[in-house]
């Protein structure tokens, strides 16, 4: 079984692929956690380093080939990543996380130790304009067409183990197919 999860950050992807990967014995791959190690790398701040990016395509690119290779090539595996869903079409199952900027913004704060929230506000949609550019002038993708995904869950309204329970239910469901 192959299951993307995507959403905008702070969405709880994440915390989701992990929670999946550890309740069913799959693989999770991470584009987020590769690209907050690359701007590590490069001693830079997220926002800093998706400006970097958006001058230089090879570093996106990099990312969404290597996962896409890896879920082509991999059964039970969680790609998780803002364009894991378009990245994986034939996956079993595509996830997309919702959560409103107050609650995403909160959790990015504490998250990645950012001072306060009006910076996290300011670096998060910085870096969402970013991205949305980047998706739509490398591959043509909307990051705001939801259609692909199979399931589109509030994370806000619904914990890790409420996400997870839908999930593991769906999951479930495919199994018996």
């Amino acid at each position: 079984m192959r299951i993307t999860v995507s959403g905008l950050p702070g969405s709880g992807t994440t915390s989701l692929s992990r929670y999946l990967a550890q309740q069913h014995g799959f693989t999770m791959i991470s584009a987020g956690e590769v690209f907050r190690q690359l701007a590590k790398e490069h001693n830079m701040e997220l926002a800093e380093f998706g400006r970097l990016a958006q001058t230089d395509p090879s570093y996106d690119k990099m990312i969404d080939a290597r996962q896409k290779e890896i879920a082509e090539q991999q059964d039970n595996i969680i790609v998780e990543g803002r364009l894991s869903g378009w990245m994986v079409p034939q996956a079993d199952l595509k996830i997309w996380l919702h959560a409103p900027i107050r609650c995403r913004i909160t959790r990015i704060a504490s998250r990645d130790l950012v001072g306060d929230e009006t910076t996290a506000e300011k670096l998060t949609l910085e870096r969402e304009a970013c991205e949305a550019g980047r998706y739509r002038s490398y591959y043509n993708i909307d990051i705001n067409d939801l259609l692909i995904y199979h399931l589109v869950l509030d994370s806000e309204r619904w914990g890790i183990e409420g996400l997870g329970t839908i999930v593991d239910t769906a999951i479930s469901h495919l199994n018996k197919q």
